[in-house]
């Protein structure tokens, strides 16, 4: 079999997929059903569309409505041909629905009791077995905006998507699209360890303000996220038994070894390079009688720019010769910890 062959088939997606539940603080997550399409209806979760998303409310229902017939044309197995809903690119989604049942607004009910505790979903859309990426989207009731569930639910998810096979899907990069006004989203998206990496300026159409507005393109990789850090960031706490997590534990412990190891390396360098420069600035007992090399270096201006300069010379301010010390401010700047886990540069890097 050719080699591109053999690539060809090991990044292909699995014909059919087991959906995991997810477990957050204020909510949990389970495989989305058919059912739950009506639920979505009922918790009035398509206003505001074109703010929120870019698209109408018309367009944003039959969008949902296609993602989670797709997660269970995936759930059960079926090919494209069989389902009707399949994807000409061979890409795939999954939707969970977001389920409370809990009373979060005091109000001695249960928040969700009308739609059977469903308050939203949230995608992993145009799963790209070859590229290793996916969309991720939350669609929540208008009632259950701004209260946190997304900080809940979106590194849990992300953690399942960048999670190594069999525990997760293997990713090697998500993605968001916001319109530009939707900066609420954006701030959340930046504190999950997102970066800006493209806009299409005026790829959408705002209703409410009869104008077009840029869409903002926004992605993250395996290689940058920090799942425990994008939980720390908003309060939550890390929920072990989740999918993918041991996995991400497991790395966060590998990474950490290997900064201890580069440290204890640096420090071990440095006390090297301590030494060095010891010798380096000691002068011969022969040089000037009756001065010594500290009195010499003060008072001889021949000294200076001959690699004899003290440590004295530089406290006061003056210029230095020192081989190591010119590198330090450079060095402290960057640092390996500052750029760790960036493998690659971006646009707004530094």
């Amino acid at each position: 079999m050719p080699e591109n062959a053999a690539q060809s088939e090991s990044r292909e997606l699995p014909a059919r997929i087991t959906i995991p539940p997810v477990r957050g603080e204020m909510v949990r997550l389970r495989p989305a059903t058919v059912e739950d399409l009506d639920k979505m209806d009922a918790i009035d979760a398509y206003p505001g569309a074109s703010g929120i998303t870019g698209k109408d409310r018309v367009a944003e229902r039959a969008a949902v409505h296609a993602w989670v017939r797709r997660s269970v044309a995936w759930s059960l197995g079926e090919a494209p041909t069989e389902s009707g809903v399949g994807d000409p690119e061979a890409r795939r989604t999954i939707a969970w629905s977001v389920i409370t049942e809990s009373d979060h607004d005091g109000d001695g009910e249960i928040d969700a009791a009308d739609s059977d505790n469903v308050i939203g979903m949230i995608f992993l859309i145009d799963i790209d077995g070859w590229a290793r990426s996916a969309r991720i989207q939350v669609i929540l009731g208008q009632d259950y905006r701004g209260r946190g569930y997304s900080r809940d639910i979106m590194p849990r998810v992300m953690t399942y998507g960048f999670a190594p096979e069999p525990a997760g899907l293997g990713l090697h990069r998500i993605w968001v699209s916001v319109p530009e006004q939707n900066t609420r989203a954006v701030s959340v998206y930046q504190s999950l360890g997102f970066v800006p990496s493209g806009t299409s300026r005026d790829a959408l159409w705002n209703a409410s303000q009869n104008r077009y507005q840029d869409l903002i393109v926004m992605d993250t990789l395996a290689d940058e996220y920090d799942p425990i850090r994008s939980l720390d960031a908003f309060g939550m706490h890390v929920i072990e038994d989740n999918p993918g997590v041991k996995e991400a534990l497991s790395a966060r412990e590998h990474s950490i070894a290997i900064q201890q190891g580069l440290g204890a390396a640096r420090n071990e360098a440095d006390s090297e390079a301590e030494k060095l420069q010891g010798k380096s600035v000691r002068e011969p007992a022969d040089r000037v009688a009756g001065a010594t090399a500290a009195d010499d270096v003060r008072n001889s201006g021949e000294s200076e720019g001959k690699g004899g300069a003290s440590p004295d010379a530089a406290s006061d301010g003056e210029e230095s010769n020192w081989p190591y010390a010119q590198g330090k401010g450079k060095a402290a700047k960057g640092a390996w910890w500052r750029t760790l886990g960036r493998g690659r540069k971006r646009g707004n890097d530094k």
